[in-house]
């Protein structure tokens, strides 16, 4: 397919895969658009976003406005005169003038199969719910929060095992490839948007961070997906002797006693229903660990009873 000019809109590591494989495909990236440097890190430096730091490595020129609703803002991204826009967990809403601007309008990578779990967190949503299935969305964008009509569409299951990390992985790569192809049919004229349909829709908000902790009294089945859903980043928690510990990988298992205690030698602690076993764990400040190395250094003792929530904590 001939060339076409983009414009590139993203911000985390989900999005560079994506930037990477516009490059790959020949595209002409006219300008790269990724929020602002933050502070990060324990010496608070000033950091790149993972989308700018790749995109200047490719001798791309990037523009970080901390807003895009300044009208000189508008009237810069118009001047690109881009044929589309790829927009891909950017973090700014796009004003109305800015979605009309690209001859082909602006496409939107998103993690899941719209209209489910549309908003900011459809990776550990898909993960906490427990659903068999997920995937990507080539959407074209209008005003409304990922209402807009979707020109590809593409399934990916997840396995009981599945972490946050190791989906969204998957996911980028797959939004990666569906972009290509979705651009590529969208200039050829062979794609038609479908409006998502009406029922189905569920938004999927930010994790809050209430929603880390570890509540022994619900059933170990749905704290097994929590960890999953939270796992690398930021960790599911409890707390055991005046420490936070982050949990990185557990199962449910059989069990039964009070709601918090640890039935074994082997880091299994009962909840509402059944028992959750600790396999991989984090002391602050420390590497994470297989839950029997751990306990060589921490007292974790059978008929220990923790805190399920923070008011018990108190």
């Amino acid at each position: 397919m001939a060339a076409l000019g983009l414009v590139f809109m993203g911000t985390p590591e989900f999005a560079v895969p994506a930037l990477e494989a516009l490059v790959a495909a020949g595209h002409d990236m006219l300008c790269v658009y990724s929020q602002p440097p933050r502070p990060s890190g324990r010496g608070h430096r000033t950091t790149p976003s993972p989308v700018q730091a790749r995109a200047e490595a490719l001798g791309l020129e990037v523009r970080t406005p901390k807003s895009l609703k300044p009208a000189a803002e508008q009237e810069a991204f118009a001047a690109l005169r881009a044929d589309a826009a790829v927009v891909a967990a950017y973090g700014l809403i796009l004003p109305p003038a800015m979605l009309r601007a690209p001859r082909l309008g602006c496409l939107n990578i998103h993690a899941s199969l719209l209209p489910r779990w549309r908003g900011a967190a459809p990776i550990p949503r898909a993960i906490l719910a427990g659903d068999a299935e997920t995937g990507v969305s080539i959407m074209w964008m209008e005003e409304g929060l990922d209402t807009g009509p979707v020109l590809l569409a593409e399934r990916l299951e997840i396995p009981p095992d599945t972490t946050a990390g190791s989906l969204h992985d998957a996911l980028a790569a797959l939004g990666a490839r569906l972009v290509v192809d979705a651009l590529e049919g969208l200039a050829a004229g062979r794609l038609e948007p479908t409006p998502q349909p009406a029922e189905g829709a569920t938004y999927a908000k930010k994790l809050s961070p209430a929603e880390a902790r570890l509540d022994w009294r619900r059933p170990a089945a749905e704290l097994a997906r929590r960890v999953r859903a939270m796992a690398p980043r930021p960790g599911a928690w409890f707390e055991a002797g005046g420490e936070r510990l982050k949990v990185l990988e557990a199962k449910a298992v059989s069990g039964r006693g009070a709601p918090g205690t640890v039935l074994d030698e082997r880091a299994t602690v009962s909840c509402g229903e059944g028992a959750l076993r600790l396999l991989r764990l984090q002391r602050q400040g420390k590497a994470a660990m297989p839950a029997e190395a751990l306990l060589r250094g921490f007292a974790l003792t059978p008929g220990d009873v923790l805190p399920a929530t923070v008011d018990d904590a108190a």
